[in-house]
């Protein structure tokens, strides 16, 4: 008995020794994709760059935060943690908000024990860990040797695309559910691949589920040797679709996007050949489809090795999902994109091409891990990780001062609904750094910030924009007004003139000066809520 015991420990021990050795490795690869804004991380958003002008900068990062944090708070009160209460109001119907259903779970405790900039920072982390985690473990189980895997885990953790949209949207942050789909039919654990790939479209990433769920199917065809298992995992399929479905009718359909884009928006976001060898987010955010120098040539020789040793059927399959995402991303670049924009509806609803990139972005980093297992010694593996690691790294983020709490939202104590000045459209990013305040004063307002806005916020900004300048009384329905005159710099207003004037507006309707605090006032309206 302890001849057999002993070899089963050892196992244990190994497995053990490999699971500590595989966080360390993806720790350090969440340090390093967001370096040098890590050295700041306290009391700072690490996110993408922008001005703030002594108050919170505007960024796609806040609508992420403000989502995570609806999602507790509205646990707490008891109401849908998907439905936000404040944004829109009172001329919208109350709307889902889907970016917190996920990650707003570990957002949720953190929050509250560290706030809100402590919680998104690591948060944001972790995603980074259980990208490469996922990975890895995907890979291992595919029979690959440990030391590959956890290549194959950091070349999908450092993947310059999903770090770049990690800074601020949650399609970076979320793409670790690629290689969990994947990982969880190879191991048949059929319950668990259809939630993990439901999740994409239920936390509104939508465009990127149009290619989760035929990559899902593909797989599910290839590896599953029998037809009862592939039924099986068909099941995720059918949940997958039904969620997206649901998600276009409740949030799509009655937004401001329920036509659809433009071609034309879709060329002004398209990349360009000479995008996928650039080292540099100049062209654009959402351009900045890097792939590496060296990578790719290591994933050219990880296809020769897959066909080799593991067949044609699995070569094509990671050849297909790295090269058919790339291809997309050209958009109106690439010939036949049009008639294919034309022909299959759903694609007239994204503006950005290269939303579909995380998936070739994992098949990249699988590919280099065969490439990997052509070396029989480790520590070569551990050099080659460590070069490709230096080839994928782009400095990216930033650090953001986190204002949490301000004076001037402090001394808003009684309730009533609040504008806030300037008035941006609500698609436009400048108006996200209102969520920041928002979540020190929640209460109704008739802004908000969502590329996915109702129509009738739409229209309610573009009737009271001139709120901005002074030229309108202010509503009755609302009691508070905050003036904002880092944002009016922002958002290109030359001097004080238009801040200036607004606020005579206020004295003149009978307004009162609540708080002064750097560039922000707050005013409170002579009649009731």
């Amino acid at each position: 008995m302890g001849f057999r015991a002993r070899p089963a420990g050892d196992r244990r021990r190994a497995r053990a020794s490999f699971v500590a050795l595989a966080l360390a490795v993806f720790v350090v690869c969440a340090a390093v994709a967001t370096w040098p804004a890590s050295r700041h991380v306290s009391g700072h958003y690490v996110a993408n760059t922008a001005p703030g002008y002594g108050e919170q900068a505007a960024g796609d990062y806040l609508q992420l935060v403000w989502g995570f944090w609806l999602f507790g708070h509205q646990l707490e009160r008891g109401e849908p943690p998907w439905i936000d209460p404040y944004s829109f109001q009172p001329h919208s119907e109350r709307r889902p908000v889907l970016l917190g259903l996920l990650l707003g779970i570990p957002f949720w405790p953190l929050e509250r024990l560290f706030g809100p900039a402590w919680a998104y920072d690591l948060v944001l982390l972790l995603t980074f860990v259980a990208a490469g985690g996922f990975a890895a473990w995907w890979l291992r189980s595919l029979e690959l040797p440990r030391a590959a895997a956890l290549l194959g885990g950091v070349a999908f953790a450092l993947a310059p695309y999903r770090v770049q949209q990690s800074t601020g949207h949650l399609l970076g942050q979320i793409s670790f559910l690629l290689p969990a789909t994947l990982l969880a039919l190879e191991r048949r654990r059929f319950a668990w691949a259809a939630l993990a790939l439901a999740a994409i479209p239920a936390t509104g990433q939508v465009h990127l589920a149009l290619g989760a769920i035929p990559l899902y199917a593909v797989y599910a065809w290839l590896r599953l040797p029998r037809w009862r298992p592939r039924l099986q995992a068909l099941g995720g399929v059918a949940l997958a679709v039904a969620v997206g479905l649901l998600v276009q009718r409740l949030v799509i359909a009655t937004s401001i996007v329920s036509g659809g884009r433009s071609l034309g928006s879709v060329r002004h976001y398209s990349a360009t050949l000479a995008d996928f060898v650039t080292r540099s987010n100049a062209n654009g955010v959402e351009r900045f489809v890097f792939l590496g120098w060296a990578t790719p040539l290591l994933a050219l020789a990880g296809l020769a090795a897959v066909w080799r040793a593991r067949g044609r059927r699995l070569a094509l399959f990671l050849g297909g999902a790295a090269l058919v995402p790339m291809l997309l991303a050209l958009g109106t670049h690439f010939p036949g994109y049009a008639a294919l924009w034309h022909a299959f509806p759903p694609l007239r609803y994204p503006r950005v091409p290269e939303r579909l990139m995380p998936i070739a972005c994992l098949a990249l980093a699988a590919l280099v891990a065969f490439a990997a297992t052509r070396l029989r010694w480790t520590p070569l593996v551990a050099l080659l990780a460590a070069g490709v690691a230096a080839d994928l790294h782009v400095p990216i983020f930033g650090a953001q001062k986190a204002y949490t709490d301000d004076p001037a939202y402090a001394a808003i104590r009684a309730p009533g609904r609040l504008v806030e000045l300037p008035v941006f459209r609500p698609d436009i990013d400048l108006g996200s750094a209102y969520l920041a305040y928002a979540m020190q004063s929640p209460r109704e307002r008739p802004q908000g910030y969502s590329t996915t806005a109702p129509q009738t916020a739409d229209g309610w900004a573009k009737r009271w924009h001139a709120l901005s300048c002074g030229e309108l009384d202010v509503p009755r329905y609302v009691r508070f007004v905050a003036v904002h005159r880092g944002l009016y710099r922002r958002g290109g207003y030359r001097g004080d003139r238009c801040p200036d004037a607004a606020e005579a507006r206020l004295r003149r309707q009978g307004f009162r000066l609540l708080a002064r605090a750097g560039p922000i006032s707050t005013w409170q309206a002579p009649w009731g809520p």
